[in-house]
């Protein structure tokens, strides 16, 4: 029981390790999140409203269950 502590003890130690460096990456990168970048790119797009559109009917048909 004791080795099996130990060992999630090492593992917990380096997740936590881990989640310090990425929030420190994180911190240090001053760009805005990609999503903010294409905002409005698709803006009147017919392939993109089709998309969309389709996306929908299958989202739709699904929550109707099995055929």
């Amino acid at each position: 029981m004791a080795t099996k502590t130990s060992q999630i003890e090492s593992r917990l130690a380096r997740l936590e390790r881990e989640l310090r460096e990425l929030k420190a990456t994180v911190a240090r990168d001053k760009r805005p999140p990609w999503w903010r970048e294409i905002i409005g790119s698709f803006k009147d797009d017919r392939a993109f409203d089709e998309i969309l559109r389709l996306g929908a009917a299958i989202r739709k048909r699904d929550r109707k269950g099995p055929r």
